[in-house]
């Protein structure tokens, strides 16, 4: 598959949310991830309230960012399900464990 220009802050994001899982896997001694669930809103680029600063994060770049930096790690073969919603943030609405 193709992706347009690839925007650093999908990259960003993304390994903000493997940053994150990681520090879930260690805390809830989870060894291995099936599924994730995410949600997606406007994310602020410079947390700083300004929403000149918020942008509208690509699924399918966020998609491949995750992907990328998953590769040889306990994420590579996770399914990561992302949902555009409302708001100006992200979270993690759910993890399937094996």
């Amino acid at each position: 598959m193709v992706y347009g220009k690839i925007n650093m802050h999908d990259f960003l994001l993304a390994k903000e949310i493997i940053d994150e899982l990681n520090a879930i896997m260690a805390e809830k001694k989870i060894v291995k991830i099936k599924k994730i669930s995410l949600e997606i809103g406007m994310v602020s680029l410079a947390h700083d309230e300004y929403p000149e600063h918020a942008e509208d994060i690509s699924v399918e770049n966020l998609q491949f960012g995750l992907k990328s930096i998953a590769k040889n790690t306990p994420f590579e073969n996770v399914e990561f399900m992302i949902k555009k919603i409302v708001g100006n943030d992200w979270r993690i609405a759910s993890i399937e464990t094996e």
